[in-house]
């Protein structure tokens, strides 16, 4: 690991933190500004007033208004820019957070526990110190799926040929993508139904408008000027200037719910929408390389018009709707134009046009959200490799200096693998606490992330996609009266399953039926793994049956001898948890309950 990243993160860090301080000084200075033009306005005015001069109070007034709005959004845009650095520093300082002591700020993933998944709940995908704790930077809700999605499935070598280009670009943008983190934490851990409702409103059924009431709509306005114009001379179209005002009031009044309606579901789902509408820009305007990029910010554009653009139309619409709140303007534009019904026909059609773009729009966020989280592996530890995706019908796992993820590198023991374009199962035996769990989970974990299109723990590695399955943490259930044994039974059945209706299923079987007696487990385990051998299974089972190595003498070809070997010396274990050929000769059992006080005999 380099420090040199810890070092951009820091100074990042350091560089928002001045910048929240300069807006924060801002914000309060022209938070004085408005109080001071309130009371200088006032004393202005009243001296206009003290004048007798109608004009000068009008003109006054009118200048503080001017004023006032003006110091408003000034202050609006500070606060704003303030929000931004606030999150950039938040984020900057994550990144340490997560290379020092893999801590997170993001979601870790708890939500898509699932102890009858084929391998996640084994392999430490997801919940506290997971995987999925380690890689996330997805704030929003559809982001955290797409992740969680691309976890639990392995993709095909197409997508992660795809993936790869995509992830290495975003690496290299690291200036780019702290700000889209930032610019989108205020959805973190947000609740996934504000999306939903959203995209369910856009894409419901329109409200029925009829052909004649949209030719009305458009001519009124003219209707009502021309009118006008003409009572001028002609006093008598007064009355028709009056009774046009009170038709527009009447269809008004008429659409009053639907407006309301429409007014209520915009103003608090635009919102939303406004709030993701800055990071989705982003993701619009980059320049990407990489195909994937590129035709996802393409989708944004699919309509013949940009994202942003469309948005912001819909903003001015919303923001005219909002017209009728002020009662003396909302009875001006209504008599004239019946204004309400106008906007909500705007509205109506800008859903009709755009219905499909703002679920592609959370389509597109949450796999850039997605890719997002995957590259911070690339840009945290560019000492990790991005796998070599293998096409063929065989099995390769072939990895040089492997080594969990999970486990602080200072903590870390680096193995080789070496799986070349066949089919085997490797029997690795050892002592307690030497390392076989681990290592069959350095194995699991590192082919979730190769499957996911991100880099691996290791200097070298060539794959061919697999599905995983994972037999290792059996857990009994009171609540379903299911005893150990029937769970491993059950978790047995399922391998069984996978094996005939997936294909080039990997698997990682961790101490078989430790549900029962040591003779039924031996000829249990046996008899598993002979089926295994029958259905031309691959995968590695790790086990303290020294037994069971015996049968590469009965199957050759098929299977092979690894282990996880201690020394003693002075009554002292030594680990170096490193794998080796053959089987393993030393155990420590006794040794681990002396150690406790319990002596065993010879």
């Amino acid at each position: 690991m380099s420090d040199s990243i810890i070092n951009y993160y820091q100074h990042s860090a350091e560089k928002s933190r001045g910048e929240v301080n300069r807006y924060e000084k801002l914000v309060n200075t022209y938070s004085f500004l408005r109080l001071f033009s309130i009371i200088l306005g006032g004393i202005l005015i009243y001296q206009a007033i003290q004048l007798e001069s109608i004009w000068l109070v009008e003109l006054t007034f009118f200048l503080l208004m001017i004023g006032f709005a003006w110091l408003v959004k000034q202050q609006g845009g500070y606060e704003r820019k303030k929000t931004f650095f606030t999150a950039l520093k938040a984020v900057c300082e994550n990144e340490i957070s997560s290379i020092r002591s893999q801590g997170n700020l993001y979601q870790d993933g708890s939500q898509f526990e699932d102890d009858a998944h084929n391998y996640s709940s084994d392999l430490d995908v997801f919940g506290k110190a997971s995987l999925f704790n380690l890689v996330n930077r997805s704030a929003s809700p559809q982001g955290n799926e797409k992740l969680a999605l691309w976890l639990r499935k392995s993709a095909n070598e197409d997508e992660i040929l795809q993936r790869q280009p995509a992830v290495k670009e975003l690496a290299k943008k690291l200036d780019w993508v702290q700000e889209v983190k930032a610019l989108l934490l205020f959805a973190n851990g947000s609740d996934k139904k504000e999306i939903e409702n959203l995209i369910a409103y856009f894409q419901s059924a329109q409200n029925p408008i009829s052909q004649y009431l949209r030719i009305y709509i458009k001519a009124v306005p003219y209707i009502f000027l021309a009118t006008a114009v003409g009572a001028w001379f002609i006093p008598v179209l007064s009355v028709a200037l009056f009774v046009l005002a009170l038709s527009n009031g009447i269809l008004v009044l008429s659409n009053q719910l639907k407006v309301n309606r429409t007014d209520r579901i915009l103003s608090k789902l635009g919102k939303t929408l406004s709030a993701y509408s800055e990071g989705l820009n982003k993701i619009e305007s980059g320049n990407w390389k990489s195909d994937l990029l590129h035709s996802l910010a393409q989708k944004l554009n699919d309509n013949g018009s940009s994202f942003s653009l469309e948005l912001k139309q819909l903003s001015i619409l919303a923001g005219r709707l909002e017209y009728r709140l002020n009662m003396f303007v909302g009875m001006f534009l209504n008599g004239i134009a019946a204004w309400d019904v106008r906007q909500l026909i705007a509205i109506e059609d800008w859903r009709t046009k755009n219905r499909d773009l703002v679920p592609e729009a959370f389509e597109v966020l949450s796999s850039f959200e997605a890719l997002i989280s995957l590259s911070s592996l690339n840009s945290n530890y560019p000492e990790w490799c991005f796998p070599e995706i293998l096409y063929g019908e065989n099995y390769t796992y072939e990895a040089s200096d492997l080594s969990h993820p999970l486990i602080p590198v200072h903590q870390r023991v680096s193995n080789d693998f070496q799986l070349i374009d066949t089919r085997k199962i490797d029997i690795i035996t050892g002592s307690n606490m030497a390392g076989k769990s681990t290592f069959l989970r350095t194995l699991g974990i590192n082919a979730v992330l190769a499957f996911a299109g991100a880099p691996v723990c290791a200097t070298a590695m060539k794959i061919t996609v697999m599905n995983l399955f994972a037999y290792m943490r059996i857990r009994d259930s009171l609540n379903e009266s299911i005893s150990t044994f029937k769970a491993e039974l059950n978790r047995l059945q399922l391998l069984l399953d996978v094996l005939q209706h997936e294909k080039k299923v990997f698997f990682l079987i961790d101490e078989m039926l430790r549900g029962t007696n040591s003779v039924d487990k031996y000829r249990g385990s046996k008899a598993v793994v002979e089926k295994l051998i029958s259905q031309n299974g691959v995968g590695a089972v790790a086990t303290h049956d020294l037994q069971l190595a015996r049968l590469e003498d009965k199957y050759p070809a098929y299977v092979r001898n690894f282990y996880f070997d201690i020394q003693v010396l002075d009554g002292e274990m030594l680990f170096d948890y490193k794998l080796k050929e053959g089987e393993c000769k030393t155990f420590n059992a006794s040794l681990l309950l002396k150690q406790i006080g319990i002596n065993v005999e010879d």
